[in-house]
């Protein structure tokens, strides 16, 4: 098949046919040759292009992409990111944000799917990166094509096309791009793997087959899942921790490190896992009914809850980042001090869970502690553990 007909039959059989696609366009090859070959498969579009004002050029860029769009048709929105001084991992921060504006521009526009620029190339640089951390098999089974958040479907259509090869496609049209710098500065761990790929070129391994690895692992991991759900059963959720039913321990190692990776996840709200070594040495903890603390999180006498150190407060309408909650007073945690001022036995929950759940104080004074069966109030956790989703 002609690289013309390949590369459309990519997007075409990606994204759905009579629905508006909303398309990602930094400027760069990638992105501009998605909104080229969305067209190309006849699909109705509008693009968004993020601002993040991290170089000097980002604004003249996406001026740039608006005049593309213009000439194209093609109905376009800048989405800026207005941030002061980034404290950690930059491209992670940076990632974070462009999906978090485009998803509000999504949702703003009553699109429903929105289409990303990775390639092949990004799977093969994903699976090195995960490699270098260690990473299990979900961080080894690259990039989804797919995934569901805020009521919007993100696609990656062009997962099985090249970088070079999308950028072949746009010689032969006469289409500029932009080349980002940071794609060439070795300070960021994707150019590393970018490095790393050319020189491991001459071992037969290359992009294309790193690729394959990649989406090899991934059914694995969808084969895994299945285990994964089922032995998650032997967790008991309860006022917002989770018990551990000792039959867990009765899984395949992977299969119960997953399992204790998305309870420390649901429960710690983080996005991505800790580390494969840290894992398993709370693991090991746990099956040996010791106490430990991992990533905000903590196991004690068979229960996994929050480290009380760790809780957060009230924010954007959630507690602790989980807690729907509704009473008079300040939300705080119970605390010992709050177990002290009511009769939390009745509910026959451990001090330790109660004490990390929401209550309400007026100054030093315990008005309500739903958890804990006590006073006028609620609080609820927006997504149960088994709603999770555990191979998110």
């Amino acid at each position: 098949m002609p690289v013309d007909g390949r590369l459309v039959g990519l997007v075409r059989t990606a994204l759905p046919a009579g629905e508006t696609i909303g398309v990602a366009v930094s400027g760069g090859g990638d992105s501009t040759a998605l909104l080229h070959l969305c067209l190309a498969a006849g699909l109705r579009v509008e693009a968004v292009t993020v601002d993040h004002r991290l170089r000097a050029e980002s604004a003249a860029e996406a001026v740039g992409v608006a005049a593309l769009c213009r000439r194209l048709g093609v109905p376009h929105q800048v989405q800026v990111w207005d941030h002061g001084a980034i404290a950690g991992n930059l491209m992670d921060a940076a990632r974070r944000a462009r999906v978090g504006l485009i998803l509000a521009w999504a949702q703003e526009r009553g699109i429903a799917h929105v289409a990303l620029g990775h390639t092949q190339d990004d799977q093969a640089e994903t699976l090195l990166m995960g490699l270098a951390r260690a990473a299990g098999i979900a961080g080894l089974s690259g990039m989804r094509p797919q995934w569901d958040e805020g009521g919007v479907t993100f696609h990656r259509p062009l997962l099985g096309a090249g970088r070079e090869e999308l950028r072949d496609w746009l010689r032969q049209r006469g289409v500029a791009w932009v080349e980002d710098p940071t794609n060439r500065d070795d300070r960021y761990q994707r150019v590393k793997a970018r490095q790393a790929l050319a020189a491991l070129a001459p071992l037969g391994i290359t992009v294309d087959g790193l690729a394959t690895v990649a989406s090899n692992l991934a059914q694995v991991q969808a084969a895994l899942a299945v285990q994964v759900a089922a032995f998650a059963r032997h967790l008991r959720e309860a006022a917002g921790a989770l018990q551990v039913d000792p039959a867990l321990w009765d899984a395949p190692e992977e299969v119960r490190r997953q399992v204790i990776v998305a309870a420390l996840r649901w429960l710690s709200g983080a996005e991505y896992a800790p580390r494969a070594a840290e894992v398993l040495r709370f693991m090991a903890a746990m099956q040996a009914g010791r106490d430990a603390t991992l990533a905000g999180c903590r196991h004690r006498n068979g229960w996994l809850l929050r480290e009380a150190r760790a809780l957060r407060g009230l924010e954007a309408g959630l507690w602790d980042g989980r807690w729907q909650v509704a009473g008079p007073g300040e939300v705080r945690a119970l605390g010992a001090e709050g177990l002290r001022q009511c009769d939390w036995r009745a509910t026959g929950l451990p001090r330790e869970v109660l004490a990390v759940t929401p209550a309400f104080w007026d100054g030093d004074r315990l008005v309500a502690a739903p958890s804990a069966g006590f006073g006028n109030s609620r609080a609820t956790i927006l997504r149960p553990f088994h709603l999770f989703g555990l191979s998110d």
